[in-house]
């Protein structure tokens, strides 16, 4: 990894600054261009593209996952980039960069436009009191279109169109002329170096020399690697001893000074990654007031993991344990299933992040892993005032002690063309969202497009299957979705038990409102059917809710054909050879279980 050096400044030349866009619209890209500028003896084809994307996933999919801070040199100026991920799962990460950041790149595709998410991290930097840099990127493309873009950008922001500036990512083109315009427009910090130290969290990750290794933006006072001495996490209410301090550049590099303004690094030699909450403040003083405004984040999904080997299973929880040291939003805990064997239960803070998760555990640790039904965290309030929080159908209490249910509730925003408007909104409420709100942003003379945002309310549960594939086909592609979760609503939850040859089989039980429980149910046995292989005796699957049977298919016995040795004779003797089957097939049903192989539920549970 190239490693740049880091020249001391005064605070008035610091510009602390990020990156706001959408996925696939250039910002890594852009990183890339940005610190070969600002180093420029380091030649572009000496390293591989996508600098600040370290993970193999990352590289492949062409997606920022996790955080990444560096501190550039620029004529004189230190320039602290933090490259944030653009997916909606990972909007997280693109708060912990705004509450360090003085100002924002805000990146725009000329050949896609202004984009849901695009839209709501650019009010949340706005709310923050950021400084908004506006850049088209792609210019270079033959299907850009930079008049609409520039339409867009002073319609719905209020820009003068001297103020926005066209650049390619990829070619490096005025890519120059944007690092001058960041240390022109942003503000350098406003921080005392004299008064008590007073640092915000924004990442951490674990380095197995270092142990966790804190990312910090220091607010007001100065650390020295001298006189640190002992520091207290305001938050947690508890202390560490640093074992180095430095800057990103973008690798660990080791300093004496970090001071206010400053964008930087404190190894603590600590083993536990959640001694460390993102959002805390450091100090080295117990009576510090925190820093305000921060929240942690926490899963809103949730998925069991299964080996298909039952040997792999010490190795499914070492990759658990080392992939949560530097992705303090994984939960995870441990889960028997009767059928499945040992695994893990996992939160998630949304299916991309998921699927990340599954991928490194599959590609890093040669894993072949089952993946039971995602779903969602419910509250639910019991008849004795008491509230618990459920993830699976066997947490779910007594009906006769609940009092009411309460689910997730997401906002969604949606952006699209209006033509689509009707059909989207169609979808929602099949979703059971609840509308909230429309606005017109913008109509661009060059492509007569009008757009609009669509706000609706809508059940997490609903958000986490095929929402935005669906989505995306009723709007050809051109709709995105940006959403937050806003709070819990009642439901009439219950839990579905199916039932094979008449016993429970609790690894296949699921969580439905009560209007779709017997939709599901009719779909799930169909597919049970297709798959369960034939028995001697015929096997019924069923659906029932408190024992109350909603649903039924049966999977066919063979049928022996005991009288094919017939070759003659009145029908009085093939009569008898029929009751003599029929008696031993009801004492199958009565002495023996159905024989059904391991591969056929972890075909229902990927299904």
């Amino acid at each position: 990894m190239i490693q740049f050096p880091v020249e001391q400044v005064t605070q008035d030349k610091i510009r602390n600054f990020s990156i706001i866009a959408h996925i696939d619209h250039g910002k890594s890209t852009l990183a890339d261009r940005i610190l070969e500028l600002a180093n420029y003896d380091i030649a572009r084809e000496k390293h591989k593209s996508q600098i600040l994307d370290r993970l193999e996933l990352e590289q492949e999919k062409g997606i920022t996952i996790k955080l990444q801070a560096c501190s550039l040199n620029w004529q004189g100026y230190r320039l602290n980039l933090i490259d944030t991920p653009g997916h909606v799962d990972f909007s997280y990460e693109v708060s912990r960069s705004l509450a360090a950041c003085e100002s924002a790149i805000l990146l725009v595709d000329a050949t896609q436009g202004i984009q849901a998410q695009t839209l709501s991290t650019a009010y949340k930097a706005l709310e923050l009191d950021l400084t908004l840099i506006p850049v088209i990127n792609k210019v270079d493309m033959v299907n850009a279109d930079v008049d609409a873009r520039t339409e867009e950008l002073v319609k719905v922001f209020g820009f003068q169109e001297d103020e926005i500036l066209k650049v390619s990512a990829k070619t490096g083109l005025n890519v120059d002329k944007l690092l001058n315009r960041i240390i022109d427009v942003a503000p350098p910090p406003d921080s005392d170096p004299e008064a008590p130290l007073q640092a915000l969290i924004f990442d951490s990750f674990y380095d197995e020399h270092k142990g966790v290794v804190i990312a910090i933006r220091i607010f007001q006072g100065t650390l020295t690697d001298t006189n640190s001495g002992e520091l207290y996490l305001v938050g947690k209410d508890a202390e560490f001893t640093p074992t180095e301090i430095g800057h990103f550049t973008p690798n660990l590099t080791p300093g004496e000074e970090l001071r206010a303004g400053d964008v930087g690094y404190i190894a603590s030699g600590v083993k536990e990654i959640r001694h460390f909450t993102v959002g805390d403040t450091v100090s080295d003083r117990k009576d510090i007031t925190p820093l305000p405004g921060y929240k942690r984040p926490r899963p809103n999904v949730f998925a069991s993991f299964f080996p298909t080997d039952s040997d792999d299973y010490p190795q499914l929880r070492v990759g658990l344990r080392k992939l949560a040291l530097n992705d303090a939003s994984l939960e995870y805990s441990e889960q028997k299933s009767g059928l499945l064997g040992s695994g893990f239960r996992c939160g998630f803070l949304g299916m991309l992040h998921m699927e990340v998760i599954q991928e490194r555990l599959e590609r890093e640790y040669g894993l072949d892993l089952i993946i039971a039904a995602p779903t969602v965290e419910y509250k639910v309030k019991l008849t004795n005032g008491r509230t618990v929080m459920i993830k699976t159908p066997s947490e779910l209490p007594d009906p006769s002690r609940i009092n009411t249910i309460y689910e997730p509730i997401a906002r969604v925003n949606i952006m699209t063309p209006d033509r689509y408007m009707g059909a989207i909104m169609d979808f929602c409420q099949q979703k059971r969202g609840r509308y909230v709100n429309t606005e017109y942003l913008q109509q661009t003379s060059s492509l007569s497009v009008q757009y609009i945002t669509i706000e609706y309310d809508i059940p997490l549960m609903s958000l986490i299957s095929d929402f935005f594939d669906r989505l995306k086909n009723l709007s050809s592609g051109y709709a995105s979705m940006d959403y937050e979760i806003t709070g819990f609503a009642p439901v009439d939850l219950i839990k579905v038990d199916i039932l094979i040859n008449k016993k429970v089989v609790p690894s296949l039980s699921f969580l439905e409102i009560k209007e779709n429980a017997r939709k599901r149910s009719v779909a799930l046995l169909k597919r049970m059917k297709k798959v369960i292989p034939r028995q001697q005796i015929p096997v019924p699957l069923q659906a029932a809710i408190n024992s109350s049977v909603i649903a039924r298919e049966t999977v066919s016995g063979y049928r022996k054909d005991v009288t094919a040795k017939l070759y003659g004779g009145d029908y009085s003797r093939r009569k008898k050879l029929l009751e003599k089957q029929k008696k031993g097939k009801k004492r199958l049903k009565q002495i023996g279980d159905v024989n059904i192989p391991q591969e056929v539920f972890l075909a229902i549970l990927k299904t």
